[in-house]
This record gives structure tokens, C-alpha cells and sequence, in this order.
């Protein structure tokens, strides 16, 4: 997915135009041009959406929000998460829809400390997240079911993510026990149209369906992949490409064995790939990648331990066929330890998407999660509702050391903000004994930020609240682009010459 998004450049030509005055200055003939670099500004404005969390009737759902203090924000802001409209909805409760969707499901208040609500049941809407000022720059909401029984019980969580053009979700499946929707909200007073394109093991799968999708305005729309084409597919690669508008989209993956939970877009096609912190208590995990372009891909496959960089024994390399989804079994590759698997090129550099399906627990209490390629921590990242005893936060550097600093927020309902630092060594992954609010109430969030070397990739793994069972979910943490970069500006009066 496009990470740098239609409302990020949308903030930065806000801020050139509401900085670039003070930038202005005399221009001085006393030497050689000496003009500061451009300056980094926090985001005045973000948009976040999130998709209907289920279609079970014994869903809970919780909804964190929150937002990190930025140096150099606003003073004042607001931030609000209301109900999208379905596509499917008729005129009858219209009237108790509208009132719905103006009263925000949550509301944040104060950068630092995490805000959460609450809905149960299969009626719980996709939201739409608008928020301005002081609770723009990094706003985070995580979006966290659990389902105690049928097709796809366990922990869902996803991250609620920016509005883009352009998804690439390795790792769906036809295959028979397994129920994949691809969600599709608009957060825009336009409709949106998107086509949907499925890619197996032997190239694209012929559909019609899926072509101009229409998502009607501030509204949401999930399909059934299986409705998109009739083809049996353990691995499916979806493509989801804007025609026009702009859209947030994830894909929920149900199975009758394993449970579920939301598989996120991948990051940009990439010749170098990390999917960090794949639970050191896996059973199963599989590796799933598609390269879009024309030519196929030779990638080396390594896992960053605790120790270093190893390599899988009998999966030294995978060769992606151009067009087509591969799909790669790696067993318990973790073999206990925390790990990170990290892609390289063999030889020439080809963009690839991937992703892993990890599974965790025996028999009748397995569950299963999703870990997409993702980008680097960078400056900052945050991971909303974390929970006592049920959260595990992996960092690793796979390049080079890094050091980083780890924040936990006060908790929703009370608790002392703790930091922590950790210091990385190249080519290794740490499960982190995180830090933990003194005298937590509620849940909380984990702010990381890169103090040097890296790049660092980061995860968080949080569990279900019965310890007996391996419910589960995965959400990677990329940069939350809550700064902007700023040109200085100059005073050049020839731009009134003739």
C-alpha cells in the first residue's frame, strides 16, 4: 500500500502554505547560498477507517484511540470516529442510521492518553476517522474483536488505516473452510470506484465482478472473494486499484479450523522485504508473496533470531514466478525464539508483495494471524490497546544496530506513563520486556521511536483474554508519518518581472 497518502499531501500543501510566510527573508548577498534544510512540521489533519469488525452475533469489540504528544502541534484539536453508511442499507431506520452515525463511537480528548468504546453484535458499522489540530500528528486506532465460537472465533484486530489508491493483500484464500471478504470504505463526499483483481498459483483469475466496484459516498461495502470468481485457491494475492476517489481496505479471513483475523496491505512492492515478530510459539507459518511486474524473482529467505541472521533450513531461496502467487510452507521456523523473516535478492532486484499466515496452538484451540511485509518504524510508530500480560512488543534490525525508545501512555482509565530503551545488534530480533504503565487501569498504548542506526521494523502481538486458548492477533508498526517535510521559502521578486 501506498503509504504516503492523498490527505498527507493534502496536510503538507496546508502547512507550505501557512509556514512558507514566516520562511520569508531578505535574500543575502553576502556569501553563498546558506538556506536551512526544510523543516519537518506535525500533520494538521489525518483520516483514519476502519472496517465492520463481524458478522457474529457473540462479537466484542473495542475500539483504542489515541495519539502521541508531538513537539511543535497545536495547542487545541478534536478528533472523532463515526458509522460509515452500507451499501446495503435501505430507507427503513434511516433516520435511526443518521442518528447513529452522528454520535461518535469514540471520541479523543488529550494527546497521551488513550481513549477506548465498545459495541457487540453484527450490526457494528465500518467508521470513518477525521482528526485536526493537536490530535492529528501519529493518531492511532486499533480495532480489536473477539469472537468466542463459529468461523473465525478468536482475536481479529487491525489497525485502522489512511484512505490510498492502491492495496496489495498476499495471503487470501478460496480454498474450501476458508470465508474471505475484502472490505471497502469511502471516506469522501464521492462515490469511489475500484476494481478487484485475484491472482493464484497459475496467474490472474477471470473475473467480471470485480471490475468498477462502486463504494457510494462516506459509505462501506465488503464482497465475498468467493463471489468474484469460482476458483478453489489456497493462496490468493488481491489487488485492489482506485479508478477514481479514494478508499481504505483490508480483508478479513475467516476459517472453520483455524480461526481468523484481518490481513492489512503489504507494503509497497519491494526487492528487500521484513515481516517482523512472528510469535516464537508458532506451530505453522506460511509465506505467501506475488511479484506484479513481468519478470519472476529469486528472493533468499532468512530469519533474524535473537542470535542473528539464520537461514531456514530447505528454504534457502523461493523463486516467484512473474504474475502468480507463491505460497511456501516454513513449518515452525521460529523454533521458539523470536523472529523476523527478512527477503533479499539472489541476484537482480524484482518488487515483490508478501506476507505470512502464522498459526499458533494444537489441534481444536489453533488460531491464526497475518504478518504483511511492512515498512520501517522510521521516526515513530504507535500500537493502541495493549493489555497487561497479553501483549508482546518484537524489534528488529535487520540491516544494522539500532537503538530505540519505547513509550508506554497512561492507561484508558488510569496509570503513569514508563520509558524504556533498548539497544539492537544487526541482523537480530527481540522479543522486549516492554514497559508497562505504573498503576494501570485499562488498556494502553506503545509508542516506539528510532533513536539510531536501523532501520528497525517492529510488531505487536496481542492475546486473547482466555489464557487457555492461542487466540491471537499481529499488527505490524510502520512509520505513523506524523511530521511532514516543509520547504523553507525565499523572497524572489523576479517572479514579478516581465
Amino acid at each position: 500500500m501506498k503509504r504516503t497518502t492523498l490527505s498527507l499531501i493534502a496536510c503538507a500543501t496546508a502547512l507550505a502554505a501557512v509556514t512558507g510566510f514566516a520562511a520569508v527573508s531578505a535574500p543575502d548577498d553576502s556569501g553563498p547560498d546558506t538556506a536551512a534544510p526544510a523543516a519537518r512540521l506535525p500533520v494538521e489533519r489525518t483520516s483514519l477507517l476502519c472496517p465492520a469488525p463481524s458478522t457474529s452475533d457473540l462479537a466484542e469489540t473495542a475500539y483504542t484511540s489515541f495519539t502521541p504528544v508531538t513537539k511543535g502541534a497545536d495547542d487545541e484539536g478534536s478528533a472523532a470516529l463515526v458509522a460509515a453508511e452500507r451499501a446495503d442499507a435501505t430507507d427503513d431506520g434511516k433516520d435511526e442510521k443518521d442518528e447513529k452515525k452522528e454520535k461518535p463511537v469514540v471520541q479523543p480528548k488529550t494527546p497521551g492518553t488513550p481513549v477506548d468504546g465498545k459495541t457487540t453484535g453484527a450490526d457494528a458499522p465500518a467508521l470513518i476517522g477525521t482528526a485536526e489540530g493537536n490530535t492529528a500528528p501519529g493518531w492511532t486506532v486499533q480495532q480489536t474483536t473477539e469472537v468466542a465460537a463459529g468461523t473465525g472465533r478468536g482475536v481479529q484486530g487491525v489497525n485502522c488505516t489512511a484512505p490510498d489508491t492502491e492495496f496489495w493483500f498476499p495471503g487470501a484464500s478460496t480454498a474450501t473452510g476458508r470465508t474471505d471478504y475484502v472490505h471497502l470504505t469511502n471516506p469522501d463526499d464521492s462515490a469511489a470506484v475500484v476494481d478487484i483483481e485475484l491472482y493464484g498459483k497459475d496467474g490472474a483469475l477471470k473475473s467480471t465482478v470485480g471490475e468498477g466496484v462502486t463504494v457510494p459516498p462516506h459509505g462501506s461495502e465488503s464482497l465475498l472473494l468467493s463471489t468474484l470468481s469460482d476458483v478453489k485457491q489456497t493462496d490468493l494475492t488481491v489487488h485492489v486499484g482506485v479508478r477514481s476517489g479514494r478508499l481504505g481496505a483490508a480483508v478479513q479471513a475467516l476459517d472453520d479450523k483455524t480461526g481468523g483475523d484481518w490481513l492489512t496491505a503489504a507494503a509497497d512492492p519491494a526487492s528487500d522485504l521484513v515481516m517482523p515478530g512472528i510469535p516464537k510459539d508458532a506451530t505453522a507459518v506460511r509465506l505467501v508473496l506475488f511479484t506484479p511486474g513481468g519478470t519472476d524473482a529469486d528472493l533468499k529467505v532468512r530469519l533474524a533470531s535473537p542470535s542473528g541472521l539464520i537461514t531456514p533450513a530447505g528454504h534457502e531461496t523461493v523463486h516467484v514466478k512473474a504474475g502468480m502467487t507463491t505460497g511456501v510452507d516454513l513449518g515452525e521456523v521460529t523454533r521458539g525464539e523470536a523472529g523476523s523473516l527478512v527477503l533479499t535478492p539472489t541476484d537482480r532486484s524484482v518488487p515483490v508483495v508478501a506476507a505470512v499466515r502464522v498459526v499458533r496452538g494444537k489441534g481444536d484451540e489453533q488460531e491464526s494471524a497475518f504478518i504483511p511485509a511492512s515498512e520501517p518504524v522510521g521516526a515513530r510508530a504507535t500500537a493502541a490497546d495493549n493489555r497487561a500480560k497479553h501483549t508482546t512488543l518484537a524489534l528488529s534490525a535487520p540491516e544494522g544496530a539500532a537503538k530505540v525508545k519505547v513509550t508506554a501512555s497512561a492507561g484508558t482509565e488510569g496509570g503513569t506513563p514508563a520509558t524504556k530503551t533498548y539497544t539492537l545488534k544487526a541482523g537480530t530480533t527481540q522479543n522486549v520486556d516492554a514497559p508497562v504503565p505504573a498503576g494501570l487501569k485499562g488498556s494502553y498504548a506503545l509508542t516506539v521511536e528510532t533513536v539510531s542506526g536501523g532501520p528497525v521494523h517492529a510488531s505487536r502481538t496481542l492475546t486473547g483474554s482466555d489464557d487457555d486458548v492461542a487466540s491471537f492477533t499481529v499488527q505490524t508498526l510502520p512509520d505513523d508519518r506524523g511530521t511532514v517535510s516543509v520547504p523553507n521559502a525565499d523572497e524572489d521578486l523576479s517572479v514579478l518581472q516581465e
